[in-house]
């Protein structure tokens, strides 16, 4: 997996010229796009998100689009519209701003749940339907959106079904002193964004997607998996768990993960990784919790905490393959925090 590791490290040291100390959220926005899935991205304004998705599709050389989500924005401005052509006498397609490889969906809860629901079959399929014509997105296509967390005034808090289309939620935060006194450094004559080369192919990108399909998972760490999404449903804090949605998202980020770690196997420690970004945003809190301030990270990470981890179980003579781990950790070494 050396060409998915290259390709994500040049991707990751190009947008750590404009994104200061956040390496381990470019990196999980990287995951999604090796796996096609989507990311939201919730914090507060002015902690580097636009810029971030700007970045990304800058290094990768995609073309990109941005959406500014309003309480009067209507479907069709996100999808397109068919126009009356007098010349032709036909109906003509005009493509909205979803038609983009990169979509940045900026302040998604501000807009109705109707226009929400216009990037549903997007996300999901790839695809848009206007005036019952089928209009396929470009590839790769991956959304990008943005919810403010704490102003909830004029806003529409996005319903279960579109947050479970998000393979991933991530939060910035803020750069912390010395990060940010290098932001007034990288700013001082120009935005470094403006600096910002391609260092990576779509074709590139296209061919380490394929690549991350073929990482090993054991038996065992399947189990592992679907045993985590399984104690999300049933625990005590939890009103409605995550579905198969969620073990397919931690089954696919956990291989891209062991593939931008040079691995063409996944150990536990993978999955304990991507797990709390992967399922946080798919459970429902019951209320008695949420006056605790219990929330679906602080449960993702008890259940994390609970659950044992399961040892090797080799199926394959390859000598990467034959080597166990303990307790989470390679045995070689490889392994990240848990």
């Amino acid at each position: 997996m050396e060409p998915v590791q290259a390709l994500s490290e040049r991707i990751i040291t190009n947008v750590e010229r404009v994104i200061v100390g956040k390496r381990r959220e470019v990196q999980l926005v990287l995951v999604a796009l090796l796996c096609r899935g989507h990311v939201l991205i919730e914090d507060v304004p002015g902690v580097g998100k636009t810029v971030l998705a700007k970045a990304i599709a800058r290094s990768i050389g995609s073309s990109f689009k941005r959406i500014q989500f309003t309480p009067d924005l209507l479907p069709s401005d996100v999808t397109g519209v068919s126009i009356f052509n007098q010349r032709t006498g036909q109906f003509e397609f005009r493509p909205g701003p979803v038609v983009a490889q990169i979509v940045l969906a900026d302040e998604i809860n501000r807009a109705t749940p109707k226009t929400q629901s216009a990037l549903l079959e997007a996300m999901e399929e790839s695809q848009i339907t206007v005036d019952g014509l089928t209009h396929r997105l470009p590839d790769p296509f991956i959304v990008l959106a943005t919810e403010n967390p704490i102003e909830y005034e004029g806003t529409f808090p996005l319903p279960e079904a579109q947050l479970d289309r998000f393979l991933i939620r991530i939060s910035l935060g803020y750069p912390g002193h010395r990060g940010e006194v290098e932001i007034l450094n990288r700013q001082h004559y120009t935005h470094p964004l403006n600096l910002l080369e391609q260092v990576v192919g779509i074709d590139e990108l296209l061919a380490g997607q394929e690549m991350v399909k073929r990482v090993f998972v054991d038996d065992s760490l399947k189990e592992y998996i679907v045993t985590i999404v399984e104690a999300t449903r049933e625990h005590d804090d939890v009103y409605l768990g995550a579905g198969p949605r969620g073990s397919l998202a931690l089954y696919n980020t956990a291989r891209a993960w062991a593939a931008m770690a040079g691995r063409d196997y996944v150990i536990p420690d993978d999955i304990k990784d991507l797990a709390e970004p992967t399922l946080a945003h798919r459970l429902i809190v019951s209320p008695s919790a949420r006056m605790k301030n219990v929330d679906g990270r602080m449960v993702v990470r008890e259940i994390l905490m609970s659950l044992p981890v399961p040892g090797a179980r080799p199926t394959s003579p390859s000598p990467e393959r034959t080597i166990g781990w303990r307790s989470g950790r390679s045995a070689r070494g490889t392994g990240t925090n848990s």
